[in-house]
């Protein structure tokens, strides 16, 4: 029998980024004490403010930098894995920004996919929340990552996503898995299937959804020749 589950919606945040309903087929993975299954990936706080995904993927091609961190953990409602490096940053400064993110209230942090198994197992002795490590290939040797300390693996492998998913489960059929899911339901379920616990979602830009908004209220003036039924919202 399908659960009735009462939906209450503010006028203000009403118009929020929502994760495809797919994603709510994933098993999700329990991480201190919250269950997640969706993850956005952004570090905009706009977008992270007005989500209904179950925490925050904030990673981005830039130094790890403890004031970006910060702004994230000021403006999101929701949990944060926060990237700390592994690529262009590496060593000591990892594990130091590992632990900064950790005292900053990071539910977990992600270690870029060239991060030494060295450095993640130093990372691991130095904090306690979950080390996420990014798995982009089917060729990585997955059970040295698990050695030297990931505590997920998370997979970005493109269009190679759901095989390498695959691959990871029948191998290691209890490790926790966050993958890509893909613009599609097909493709998310796919993943799921696959033996994905949880799944990113990549959303639209702001200045995507503003250019949608922005041609609402052009259509509005040529329809009426004024603002039309949005002018009471400004104020």
């Amino acid at each position: 029998m399908k659960k009735n589950i009462p939906e209450i919606n503010g006028i203000l945040r009403s118009n929020m980024i929502k994760v495809p309903e797919a994603i709510r087929e994933a098993s999700g993975i329990i991480v201190l004490g919250k269950r997640i299954k969706s993850l956005v990936f952004s570090t905009d706080v706009a977008v992270i403010r007005n989500t209904n995904a179950d925490a925050i993927m904030a990673v981005y091609p830039f130094t790890p930098q403890p004031v970006i961190t910060q702004a994230l953990m000021i403006g999101s409602d929701k949990p944060v894995f926060c990237g700390v490096g592994g690529g262009i940053t590496t060593g000591k400064r990892v594990v130091n920004l590992a632990l900064d993110a950790e005292f900053k209230g990071c539910f977990g942090i992600v270690l870029n996919n060239p991060t030494s198994n060295q450095v993640v197992a130093r990372v691991r002795k130095t904090i306690d929340i979950p080390v996420i490590i990014t798995i982009v290939s089917e060729k990585e040797d997955i059970q040295a990552r698990i050695d030297a300390g990931a505590d997920i693996l998370n997979v970005s492998g493109g269009k190679d996503t759901a095989k390498i998913v695959r691959m990871i489960r029948e191998q290691l059929p209890r490790i926790p898995i966050i993958a890509t899911g893909g613009p599609t339901d097909e493709s998310i379920r796919e993943t799921i299937e696959a033996g994905a616990n949880a799944i990113t979602y990549t959303p639209q830009t702001t200045g995507d959804i503003f250019a949608t908004i922005m041609d609402r209220y052009r259509e509005s003036y040529d329809q009426l020749g004024k603002l039309g039924p949005h002018i009471g919202l400004i104020k």
